[in-house]
């Protein structure tokens, strides 16, 4: 992984963008020396696809790869998604370059160049990602790591380690005798007069995670760890590790010390900036969304009458009650019990209209009169209901946590797992936010609304 503002980001996902920029770059270089051979004019030197006439193309199409989630990391595991969305982001990517061609007759490119252009970066594209793939796949790329521990603290980091593709678990340590929460199978003995650092350099080890507990009376083998890594072993805390490979905070490891003297948790950094992207960003999206509104207005007027808007009392920043607007996707009768309760799968409650603009996440425009009133910011986790609040609170370790930032229409939870309607999923969703409120920043935020892009044209977690 690759810290970049704060902000993990693969190091596979790197390398890929870099390949892509450099395929679309030649694309375009391509697709003008076309253009101009066929003028019978002298093909220009390659550096005028770095103009900014030109070079906008290979930028604009990388921006509309990564809202189309060309570059989340569960789109290698499905070929046909991943055809569908090149296929798609080539549609995008030409249709834009052909409105840009219309507004900019300079625009050095031509029909016929253009087409020939996105043909070349597709199946550029899909070569490039093809041989990644290939290479990802056969392991060689993927370090190798060893977990010094098999308590309690490593039971939930085993299941995320088990549907991981960026490294291998080789397995868990026990230090000294202790029950083991791993499946015995996956436990890594000690051989007769074998070290820590022995056994890391016969497995091959390329990183030892630290996940001890008790580290009194030789639990913490500091002597064996400093050998693995003089040996050019990396050695890191369960934490850390977690949060970096994973990009969520792993909650059994929080502490109040932790919290204070680590990195992160910088609440109120960029804070006035935000504010400003806010305020202009919600306007922008108001006026431009004004039909879509009325489209869906009337649309729910006509299924099933009045009201067309949903108000609901959530929890924002440092606990304050606000709220909230939305379009009205259930019944007037859902709750005619007074029972707070989750949207399921296939809810009865959601009506005909309502599972078109939840699919699509137009029921959630109007908070954008929440950010402009300042209780909501466009990313930030989702504000939940005091009755689920009040819950959550009780069962879930610092779940308060998540309220130190304001509330957001789409989070970090909200583009990296599915909608969650039980504990575990307010676990997870939790983990995720609290990664957000530890190390957010603007090129965070930029990274979520490009991914709800993808969330929304894909209808990923909607329920």
């Amino acid at each position: 992984m690759i810290r970049i503002f704060g902000h993990y980001v693969s190091g596979k996902i790197v390398l890929l963008v870099g390949l892509e920029l450099a395929v679309l770059l030649l694309a375009a270089y391509i697709g003008i020396s076309f253009q101009f051979s066929a003028f019978g004019a002298v093909v220009p030197d390659f550096n005028v696809v770095l103009s900014p006439r030109v070079g906008a193309l290979p930028f604009g199409m990388l921006i509309v790869f990564t809202s189309m989630g060309l570059y989340q990391g569960d789109v290698w595991e499905n070929s046909k998604s991943l055809q569908i969305r090149l296929a798609a982001a080539g549609f995008v990517g030409c249709v834009l370059a052909v409105a840009v061609t219309q507004m900019m007759p300079s625009f050095q490119f031509g029909s016929d160049a253009l087409m020939l252009s996105v043909i070349v970066a597709l199946a550029g594209s899909g070569m490039v990602r093809f041989a990644l793939y290939k290479w990802d796949d056969s392991g060689i790329s993927k370090p190798r790591v060893l977990v010094l521990g098999t308590g309690s603290r490593v039971s939930n980091f085993a299941k995320y380690a088990e549907r991981n593709r960026n490294h291998v678990v080789v397995g868990y340590v026990a230090p000294h005798a202790s029950e083991h929460y791993v499946p015995l199978s996956d436990v890594v003995p000690l051989g007769n007069q074998e070290s820590l650092a022995s056994l890391a350099e016969r497995k091959a080890i390329d990183h030892v995670v630290v996940a001890v507990r008790d580290r009194r009376e030789g639990g913490l083998p500091l002597q064996e760890l400093l050998k693995c890594k003089l040996k050019g072993i990396k050695v890191s805390e369960l934490p850390a590790f977690f949060e970096r490979e994973y990009r969520q905070v792993l909650l059994e490891s929080i502490n109040p010390s932790w919290i204070v003297f680590g990195d992160g948790f910088r609440v109120g950094s960029n804070a006035i900036l935000k504010r400003i992207i806010d305020v202009v960003a919600s306007a922008t999206l108001l006026l431009l969304s004004l039909p879509v509104l009325a489209i869906a207005a009337v649309c729910i007027v006509l299924e099933s009458g009045g009201p067309v808007f949903y108000r609901q009392e959530r929890v924002g920043q440092r606990g304050r009650r606000f709220t909230i607007y939305k379009l009205r996707s259930m019944r007037t009768d859902a709750e005619i019990d007074g029972k707070p309760r989750w949207a399921a799968t296939n809810d009865d409650r959601i009506t005909r209209v309502g599972r078109i603009i939840r699919k699509l996440r137009i029921d959630e425009l109007p908070q954008i009169i929440n950010v402009l009133n300042g209780d909501m910011s466009f990313v930030g986790p989702r504000p939940e209901r005091p009755y689920f609040v009040d819950s959550l609170v009780k069962q879930i370790p610092y779940f308060d946590l998540r309220h130190a930032v304001k509330p957001g229409i789409t989070g970090w939870a909200q583009v990296s797992c599915a909608y969650g309607a039980t504990i575990d999923d307010a676990i997870e969703k939790l983990q995720y936010d609290l990664y957000y409120v530890k190390n957010q920043g603007l090129f965070l935020d930029l990274m979520i609304l490009l991914a709800t892009i993808e969330v929304v044209l894909w209808g990923k977690g909607a329920r």
